[in-house]
């Protein structure tokens, strides 16, 4: 557990014991009633990139950012609550509406929030004062280090650190010299521990192809890896939970009954194994350990644990902030669809002189609500615009990407489509049509900088809007888009700078914003 500075005087005085403990609860209450307007108790208390995240885009006015950390210790005091910025504004919307249909969902993310704080009062009240452990303190000053040299490379244009594969340059990063140094010291220092308990094929192991591939591409990885993995718990920075959402889903969800608490118990139970074997979950209340899942129910399987919910890093594909993800300590990771058998992916297209096609979509048409817009306006309507549900006989989906200027990636049940990664490694620039979707790898990748952003409003003025951008920066937005290729392609082995190492760089940055003992 957390170790909790509560004041005691030697001679057990009762008044004495009580005000400390009442003085914390104030404290902590106050702490966690700010989680629904900024994001977890045990997360970075400011944000650690220069834009805002609001609940649909964000703004990426700056290249620069810092690396501060968190400390439960000596929380800073919290900003004014601007719901229009607010991670969690389900709390705070004054509608009759916005009440009605936000209303089942703050029913039960309020009960787990009080659950948390329940539990977290009552493990204040039984801790007994212990030794401060070296062995963390040792691991963050560690971390400390590493923020300050990161923050440090933030002031220059251009990284001098010898890189024999890759030096990040030009405009698809928010700061190329800061990501280089973070990147470098990540595979100086970072180690990932990964709970052995449990059997495939619900732990250990996940599905390799369909949409949900990144699952089982990236629990492979972290299971094989020789370098980030490491034996022994007290010398890692992180712990991750082996589960796999959609292998549990698959063998155990009764299609019939719909037992969708399935998860809950297989989940909970994990947790509980884990907490109970080892002092690691209860002395952060697992704000250090971490889960991943592409499947559309990920965010659903962390309700059960509360702990797991508001306070691990969950590395999500459904990054969607209005059901509660949140960016400050969750990570958005890409949604890659691999066919059965592959186990890499493949890149390439024509240049932008040869794409004869304006803009191309083919997928479900009533798949969530952003789609049927997209078909009333431009479905069968204009020939340089094609959008179909069901791509021809006589025409192929991948030479169609390859021969488009622009892919249109509207969201569909989801906010997460791997028409994204498709688009990118056909060298087509993605056309992103969402809502509340914050994008894979962006608090180091601008996104600006190789796709193009349609809100849902703009849908019937899809067309002049492609039609403006002019020739040369479409030939930057595909150039670019040929640049930060590197940095979604599944490779096996994994190789540096990949989609698995993006993942843990994204995992790192979340754990150098916390800090467990003050």
């Amino acid at each position: 557990m957390i170790k909790l500075q509560i004041c005691r005087s030697k001679s057990n005085n009762q008044w004495s014991t009580l005000v400390s403990v009442t003085l914390f609860a104030v404290l902590f209450i106050g702490s966690i009633s700010y989680a629904s307007n900024r994001f977890s108790l045990l997360s970075l208390p400011s944000s650690p990139w220069p834009w805002r995240w609001t609940t649909s885009s964000y703004s990426s006015s700056s290249s620069s950012f810092t690396i501060p950390s968190f400390n439960l210790h000596n929380p800073p005091p919290p900003p004014p609550l601007n719901p229009k910025t607010a991670l969690y504004s389900m709390f705070h919307c004054d509608s009759d509406a916005c009440k009605k249909q936000n209303g089942k969902m703050n029913k039960v993310v309020s009960k787990l929030m009080k659950e948390l704080k329940e539990e977290t009062l009552l493990r204040v009240k039984k801790k007994k004062k212990k030794k401060r452990d070296e062995k963390v303190e040792k691991i963050e000053a560690e971390l400390g280090r590493a923020r300050v040299l990161i923050r440090d490379a933030g002031g220059s244009n251009r990284s001098r650190l010898s890189d024999p594969d890759y030096v990040p340059h030009g405009s698809i990063y928010r700061n190329p010299s800061m990501f280089h140094r973070s990147y470098l010291l990540m595979e100086e220092l970072f180690k990932v521990y990964v709970h052995e308990e449990g059997e495939p094929p619900l732990f250990h192991t996940g599905p390799t192809s369909n949409i949900y591939s990144m699952e089982g591409v990236f629990l492979n990885s972290m299971e094989n890896d020789p370098h980030f993995r490491i034996s022994d718990p007290d010398r890692a920075h992180v712990y991750f939970l082996p589960f796999s959402v959609a292998m549990i889903l698959d063998n155990l969800f009764d299609p019939i009954i719909r037992d969708k608490a399935v998860l809950g118990r297989v989940i909970g139970d994990y947790v509980h194994t884990v907490s109970s074997r080892y002092p690691y979950w209860n002395r952060s209340l697992g704000s250090d350990h971490f889960m991943l899942s592409c499947h559309d129910w990920g965010p659903r399987a962390t309700w059960y644990v509360h702990s797991l919910y508001f306070t691990s890093i969950r590395l999500l594909c459904n990054a969607n902030t209005s059901e509660f993800f949140n960016p400050r300590k969750d990570a958005s990771i890409p949604e890659i669809s691999l066919h059965i058998g592959e186990t890499t992916t493949t890149i390439g297209g024509l240049p932008a002189s040869n794409r004869t096609t304006l803009a191309f979509f083919a997928g479900g048409q009533f798949h969530g609500k952003i789609r049927p817009l997209l078909f009333q306006h431009w479905k069968d309507k204009d020939q340089d615009i094609q959008v179909y549900d069901r791509v021809p006989k006589n025409v192929s989906y991948h030479e169609m990407m390859k021969t488009s200027r622009f892919c249109l990636c509207p969201s569909g049940f989801e906010v997460a489509s791997p028409r994204i990664t498709e688009a990118i490694y056909a060298e087509c620039v993605p056309v992103l049509i969402s809502q509340h979707y914050v994008l894979p790898f962006s608090d180091v990748l601008n996104w600006d900088a190789f796709s193009v952003r349609v809100s849902v409003s703009e849908i019937p003025n899809l067309k002049k809007i492609l039609l403006g951008i002019s020739d040369d920066k479409y030939m930057r937005l595909q150039e670019n888009v040929k640049m930060v290729q590197r940095h979604f392609l599944v490779n096996n082995p994994a190789k540096r700078y990949d989609v698995y190492h993006m993942i843990l760089h994204s995992l790192w940055l979340r754990r150098l914003n916390l800090q467990i003992y003050g």
